[in-house]
C-alpha cells in the first residue's frame, strides 16, 4: 500500500521561474519605457507609469537602471508661463546613447560620405543633397495634404505623414499657433555634423504649410524633441473700407445756406 506522502510528492508543483526569467521580463520593459519616451518626449514617471500600466515605483527603478546605464538623463521639467509652488517634477529625456539603439548602423558611412562629398565638391553640393533627399518627401507630403481629411490642421496631416516616415511625429498648440514636435530623427547623428539636412527640411515644411516657420529646438542639437513652430495664418484683411475723416468746418458747406448765383452780391 502507498503511502500519502509518496502520492503527494507525485503532484506537480507551482511552475518555478528560471533565473533568467526575471532579467528577461526586466529588460522587455525597459524596452518599453524607452519607447515610450521615445515617441512621447521628455516624461515623467507618473506620466510613463500611466501609459504602461504600471506603478510610479516600479517606473522609478526601470529609470535607474537605464539612467546608469546611461541611455536616459533628468532635468527639471520646463514650466511655461506663471510656475506654481514646490519644485518643478523631473522629466526623463533619452541620451545618445539611448537613441543609439533606434538609428541605424549606417550614421557612420553617411558622415564619411558627406565629409568626403564637401571637402572634395564644396560645402555646396552638401546643401544640394540635401535638397534632393527631402524632394521626393516633399512631393508625398503635399499629396497627402491634398487629400487629408478638412477636420485636420495642415500640421496634423504633416505630422501624420512624418510618422509614416518614422519621425514619430505630433503637434500641439501654442498661444500664436500650433507646435509640430519630432520624437524620433532617423538622420540625427548624421545633422549634428551636417545641419543642412534640418535646414533643408525646415524649407519644405514652409512650403508645405505657406507660412515661415522656425525650429525652436532639435535632437541633433541636443534637446529631447524637435520642435517647429508653426504660426497662425495672418486673417484676410477686413473689406470694410476705413470712415473718412470729418471735413473741416471751414470747408464743410452749409446745406441750409443758398449759394448766389455768380456775380451777385449778398
Amino acid at each position: 500500500m502507498k503511502t500519502s506522502q509518496s502520492a503527494a510528492s507525485r503532484v506537480p508543483g507551482p511552475t518555478v521561474p528560471g533565473p533568467h526569467a526575471a532579467t528577461d521580463n526586466d529588460a522587455s520593459t525597459r524596452q518599453r519605457v524607452a519607447n515610450s519616451i521615445l515617441q512621447h518626449g521628455p516624461s515623467t514617471a507618473a506620466e510613463l507609469a500611466e501609459r504602461l500600466g504600471l506603478t510610479a515605483a516600479g517606473i522609478r527603478r526601470h529609470l535607474d537602471v537605464l539612467g546608469a546605464r546611461g541611455a536616459v538623463q533628468a532635468r527639471e521639467q520646463r514650466v511655461y508661463g506663471s510656475r506654481g509652488r514646490g519644485r518643478p517634477a523631473k522629466v526623463f529625456l533619452l541620451t545618445d546613447s539611448g537613441r543609439a539603439e533606434f538609428y541605424s548602423s549606417y550614421d557612420d558611412l553617411a558622415i564619411k560620405a558627406l565629409t568626403f562629398l564637401s571637402e572634395a565638391v564644396g560645402p555646396d553640393a552638401v546643401v544640394k543633397f540635401a535638397e534632393s533627399r527631402v524632394a521626393d518627401a516633399e512631393t508625398r507630403y503635399r499629396e497627402m495634404m491634398d487629400q487629408a481629411d478638412p477636420a485636420l490642421s495642415p500640421a496634423q496631416t504633416l505630422a501624420a505623414a512624418l510618422s509614416g516616415d518614422g519621425y514619430v511625429a505630433s503637434t500641439r498648440p501654442s498661444a500664436v499657433g500650433e507646435q509640430l514636435c519630432q520624437h524620433h530623427c532617423p538622420v540625427a547623428h548624421v545633422a549634428e555634423k551636417f545641419p543642412q539636412l534640418c535646414e533643408a527640411e525646415t524649407d519644405v515644411f514652409s512650403r508645405l504649410l505657406g507660412v515661415h516657420v522656425q525650429r525652436l529646438a532639435t535632437i541633433a542639437h541636443g534637446d529631447g524633441v524637435c520642435t517647429t513652430h508653426i504660426p497662425h495664418t495672418a486673417a484676410p484683411p477686413s473689406s470694410t473700407a476705413a470712415p473718412s475723416p470729418p471735413l473741416s468746418s471751414t470747408a464743410a458747406p452749409n446745406a441750409n445756406t443758398e449759394t448766389p448765383p455768380p456775380g451777385k452780391a449778398n
